[in-house]
């Protein structure tokens, strides 16, 4: 009983790391991805459209992640290797679908979404991540 706990406890902590680590590297894309530095943006400055793109792309990330542990059928190896892989994969495409968004646009779309008066665009993008991260979650089985 103790060492099924035991296991337990240390395999939430893997996926937990994986899903952390994840976000972290989601938070540099849309980092990268607008204007000025983006702890800036919502910290400081308060700035909701930064605020609800980056929660969009965590979201997306999140989505994927804890399918990926549903979907790992308790084999932890093979459902921690496939949690960071997926959640990899979906924050490339989230990227991807991001620069079509942008490409599809007036004006280059980074700079709208942080700007400090509200955007209607920042909602599209926001869908988008969520759209994205429920497509990646789906097509794991």
């Amino acid at each position: 009983m103790l060492s099924t706990l035991a296991n337990d406890l240390l395999a939430t902590l893997a996926f937990g790391v994986v899903g952390v680590l994840l976000m972290g590297v989601g938070y540099a894309l849309v980092d990268m991805a607008t204007p000025g530095r983006l702890h800036e943006l919502i910290w400081a400055d308060r700035n909701r459209n930064a605020a609800l793109l980056l929660t969009s792309n965590l979201a997306g990330v999140g989505i994927i992640v804890t399918t990926a542990i549903v979907a790992s059928d308790d084999d932890f190896v093979a459902g921690l290797v496939g949690s960071a892989a997926y959640g990899l994969i979906g924050l490339v495409i989230m990227a991807g679908a991001f620069l079509l968004l942008d490409m599809a646009t007036p004006g280059r779309l980074g700079e709208i979404l942080v700007d400090p008066e509200p955007h209607p665009a920042v909602w599209v993008s926001a869908v988008v991540h969520l759209a994205t991260g429920a497509v990646i979650a789906a097509a794991i089985s």
